[in-house]
């Protein structure tokens, strides 16, 4: 199987892989203007903080890139003001598709920068468009090489933490929450690719994940990876955590962060915060991995967090391939939308995020190093590794 991944760009063309329809039908879905990747990521058929942030900017960059080859030139393109209101209103829109992930914010605030930069400087809009494309493709290719080193921070600070307890540091199984692998990111991932690490070092005996309901990104996405990977894995409902912490030896759990506020207090997929409970009640090391880009030296603890609330309809719908399998005449297999609660519901709680306290989390992982708390406290100084 080839490698996965959320984005490709080729001949002039961005596209992403539809994640709605994975794991039974792998379709790309080009990404033609701005408004295609904004309704690409508010429904989430491209997710992942670090992908939607690179999504964001290759968005930002093909537009420009556009522009600058188009004959005539947009009127906006003609001076320093129109440009910078035109795109300080793309980044504006962009930033509220998904508020949560600070990744994505983090990359619209960085063109932001460049874009004033280049101003201040006496480019005229030509020059500074050219900036702008530079720095938006500069975002997603750092991506990959990031994910790599903090793969091996995480995976290497595991191995030596179970041998300083008196184990080999081998055979090592390790669980996951929701899908933080090539498709949440440009490639190779976050906690799972330190799993992946582990893995390709010898070190992993199994990988565990959570379906990671309602969207089932563990199920339909982190499944689908680990096959491609050929890493043995096991999958779990998000409800079977605690039985699986009181039956089988776990090492630890490795989860991605769609924001990590400065004391360490971490935003992600909703169970995250269920499963470092009970890791806590069991004693297993609970290990946040995630860029510097999603560190948020601004918000002080969790309580500062937006907390994107899903549409309730999402928490009542599941979708899948039809069993037994039916396929069509081009050899695709069907797939179809079902509803599994009762219609009407007077109330549905559906937030695709919340907030483990630092208080919880054993290890935070960046590209830059791996950072714990000291001895007697419940918060973490992230300054050595942001």
């Amino acid at each position: 199987m080839p490698a996965l991944t959320s984005i490709r760009t080729s001949a002039g063309k961005l596209e992403i892989v539809n994640q709605l329809l994975l794991p039974h039908t792998v379709e790309f879905i080009e990404i033609k203007d701005i408004q295609d990747a904004f309704d690409a990521l508010k429904s989430m058929k491209i997710r992942g903080a670090p992908a939607i942030a690179s999504l964001a900017a290759l968005a930002v960059s093909d537009h420009l890139s556009r522009a600058l080859e188009s004959d005539p030139a947009p009127e906006w393109l003609g001076s320093v003001d129109g440009l910078k209101q035109h795109v300080d209103a793309i980044l504006a829109h962009l930033f509220t598709a998904r508020p949560t992930a600070v990744n994505l914010g983090a990359a619209t605030r960085r063109l932001s920068k460049t874009l004033q930069a280049a101003a201040e400087a006496g480019q005229d809009p030509r020059g500074i468009a050219q900036a702008l494309v530079a720095e938006a493709k500069a975002i997603d290719a750092e991506d990959v090489g990031r994910n790599k080193q903090m793969a091996k921070w995480g995976g290497e600070w595991l191995v030596e933490r179970v041998r300083a307890q008196g184990g080999s540091g081998a055979g090592l199984n390790v669980m996951t929450v929701c899908n933080t692998g090539s498709l949440a990111t440009s490639g190779y991932g976050t906690a799972l690719g330190l799993i992946t690490y582990l893995h390709e070092t010898g070190k992993l005996q199994r990988a565990y994940y959570t379906q990671s309901t309602p969207y089932h990104q563990g199920s339909r996405l982190t499944a689908f990876e680990l096959q491609s990977l050929n890493i043995p894995s096991t999958m779990l409902c998000d409800s079977m955590v605690g039985s699986l912490f009181q039956h089988h030896n776990i090492h630890a759990i490795a989860v991605g962060a769609d924001r990590i506020a400065r004391n360490g207090d971490t935003a992600n997929k909703i169970g995250t915060y269920n499963a470092a409970v009970l890791a806590a009640r069991h004693n297993i090391p609970f290990i946040v991995v995630a860029p510097v880009s999603t560190v948020d030296l601004e918000v002080a603890d969790g309580s500062g967090i937006p907390i994107e609330q899903r549409p309730p309809i999402e928490a009542c719908l599941v979708r899948g391939a039809l069993y037994p399998t039916v396929v069509d005449e081009n050899g695709t297999k069907q797939q179809a939308t079902v509803m599994v609660t009762p219609e009407n519901l007077d109330g549905i709680y559906n937030p695709s995020f919340d907030v483990t306290p630092a208080s919880l989390i054993t290890a935070i992982v960046t590209e830059k190093g791996v950072a714990v708390k000291k001895e007697g406290e419940d918060s973490f100084d992230l300054t050595p590794i942001v």
